[in-house]
């Protein structure tokens, strides 16, 4: 369904119909360019590995639903970095801290918090940056 070319009476009515038709235009172009914020999602790695990993990547969804632009360095990380040498692991650690900082928001998934999550919810609190929680169910939640 489109914009109607002709007036309620039926005659050609040009110029309400270019008018109506800029200002969808311009609100589709809006919507592709709009402010989409870097959220941080902090959410367990270690132990289900497997399972884990698909928690993280359907909260990386749940974000990007939300219309913000999800980081998850666990998600990447984890290609070149061995999670169980303690020195790669630290290296992961603080490569996640930074690009933490970038980001407008840390959202903590999950019921449990692990060991790397609570230094990055820690840090995240120093900064002052806003830390939401989530259900596994993706809802939010006060704490948890």
């Amino acid at each position: 369904m489109g914009i109607d070319k002709f007036n309620h009476e039926g005659y050609h009515d040009p110029t309400p119909h270019e008018a109506l038709t800029n200002i969808i235009r311009k609100k589709k172009a809006e919507k592709k360019s709009a402010f989409k914020p870097l959220v941080y999602i902090c959410s367990p790695y270690s132990g289900d590995v497997e399972g884990n990993v698909k928690k993280a990547r359907s909260f990386c969804r749940f974000a990007l639903d939300q219309n913000c632009i999800p980081i998850a360095p666990h998600l990447m990380f984890p290609q070149f970095l061995d999670d169980e040498n303690p020195e790669e692991r630290e290296l992961a650690i603080f490569m996640d801290i930074v690009l933490m900082g970038k980001c407008s928001e840390v959202w903590v998934l999950g019921n449990t918090i692990s060991s790397g999550m609570a230094r990055e919810i820690e840090v995240a609190k120093k900064r002052r940056q806003t830390v939401r929680y989530f259900s596994p169910e993706h809802e939010e939640v006060e704490s948890l």
